[in-house]
């Protein structure tokens, strides 16, 4: 015996309508980890542009150790926010699910490349991968407007279409600055204005949210 399936369609447009206003309406989570990644690599780059400058007076091998030193306090930030993020609880919805995994997918991309290039360096050599470090800034700001685009579908945003294509040009601006020291200043103003910064402003907006 078949049972016949009733269907509701002033139900099913509701529930279409209520799924395609739900990003709209919700402030976007995780922008405390969006405003420490901005801040926290943002303050490297500026060192790494001090270092090569010789403003810092300080040998090159310091840039290696803040570059760790940043990496390591991102992941104590991201454990603290995480947490944070899972005491706070309340609804989640699927425009913040699919941001998250957007900007998860960016910090994984982005930790995979470098040990990529780690392997590439020690398979051929440090001098044979000088060029593509160098692209670095570049790449890893193609994740980040990646990152934005996503966001900005599925929160409806056009300031986030703004962040994510200035984060596109944002990209070969700073390829064009490669070996010099002053690529490394632009890198960090890139990722205190397009990371740092939106993540703050998108922080206070779901505290008043």
């Amino acid at each position: 015996m078949m049972t016949e399936k009733i269907e509701d369609p002033a139900a099913d447009i509701a529930w279409m309508r209520r799924l395609a206003e739900e990003g709209h309406r919700a402030p976007m989570q995780g922008a405390s980890i969006l405003f420490g990644a901005g801040l926290i690599y943002g303050a490297a780059a500026v060192f790494h542009w001090a270092v090569a400058s010789g403003l810092a007076g300080l040998d090159m091998s310091a840039v290696n150790y803040s570059w760790i030193g940043a990496t390591l306090l991102f992941f104590v930030l991201l454990i603290v926010a995480i947490r944070a993020l899972k005491r706070a609880g309340g609804v989640e919805t699927s425009a913040n699910r699919a941001s998250g995994t957007a900007w998860a997918s960016v910090g994984w991309g982005i930790f995979a490349l470098f040990a990529s290039m780690a392997a590439l360096s020690w398979k051929l050599g440090g001098d044979s991968v000088l060029v593509a470090f160098a692209l670095m800034p570049s790449v890893i700001m193609v994740f980040y407007g990646s990152g934005w685009a996503v966001s900005a579908a599925m929160q409806r945003s056009r300031t986030l279409w703004m962040l994510a294509i200035a984060s596109f040009a944002a990209a070969p601006l700073l390829a064009l600055l490669t070996g010099s020291a002053e690529q490394y200043l632009a890198y960090g103003a890139a990722l205190f204005l397009l990371m740092a910064l939106p993540g703050f402003l998108l922080m206070r907006a779901a505290k008043q949210g």
